[in-house]
């Protein structure tokens, strides 16, 4: 079997584009995905039970912002279970493109837990809020919802918008290929807020109510702002490839 070292070798060879990626995702998550893709490739794990182990992980960590209430050290492992979610939510697409195992089904599998994760991930903070934080108003239990209403929006839109550039793309005459712009560093930085895993340390705060509140309701607002420029972005590009 092939050395650990030789596996990341060939993993840095099989990473998406760092297009539209945050730094964040560029220099924390993948590079942390692949140390984990080379764990599972050496086990002998597929690309769906990678995926399964990542929704493992961060499932258990939602349930315990549910059930338990918020402190310092609860909110630290809440932190760890959703970060090594992440990161194994980007080792089984590495592994599935090393080894040749991804099909349809893990591509389907990949997107269900993703879009349990961005549903619960808000469900769970209502939860709290309602049963565990001493609330100024009652009107902080919208705030959840409202951010869920975002987070799934930008989730699926974002997802169609993927599904119809790939459509157009097969439609295309032979030959017409689009330049593919360049990787920006200040769009990866601008796009930091937006990322999953920054978003994940919000639940670092959980052991203060009121910071946490705050932390919480400050990139829900972040997230509003970011869904109204990613539908406008998509819709002038979706425009675009039908006048092409």
């Amino acid at each position: 079997m092939e050395s650990t070292v030789t596996v990341l070798r060939e993993l840095r060879g099989a990473q998406k584009s760092a297009k539209g990626v945050s730094l964040y995702s560029r220099y924390v998550n993948r590079p942390a995905g692949r140390i984990f893709a080379a764990a599972a490739f050496r086990l002998g794990m597929t690309p769906n039970q990678v995926t399964l182990t990542s929704a493992a992980f961060t499932f258990a960590a939602l349930a315990s912002v549910a059930l338990v209430r918020p402190a310092w050290g609860p909110a630290v492992l809440v932190y760890l279970g959703l970060a090594v979610g992440f990161a194994l939510d980007s080792a089984d697409g590495q592994l599935a493109r090393l080894t040749g195992r991804g099909g349809p089904d893990g591509e389907w599998l990949d997107h269900v837990v993703d879009c349990a994760k961005m549903i619960l991930v808000h469900t769970v903070v209502l939860i709290s809020f309602h049963r565990f934080f001493a609330l100024p108003a009652e009107g902080w239990l919208l705030l959840p919802l409202g951010f869920l209403f975002v987070a799934v929006l930008t989730f699926c839109a974002g997802l169609l918008r993927e599904q119809l550039g790939k459509a157009a793309a097969r439609t295309r005459p032979a030959g017409d290929t689009a330049a593919r712009p360049a990787v920006s560093r200040l769009r990866a930085v601008v796009l930091l807020p937006a990322d999953y895993g920054v978003f994940c340390l919000v639940f670092l705060l959980l052991g203060d109510e009121t910071v946490f509140r705050i932390g919480y309701a400050v990139l829900a607002a972040v997230h509003a702002l970011f869904l109204v420029a990613f539908l406008a972005k998509w819709f002038r590009e979706l425009r675009a490839l039908r006048a092409a």
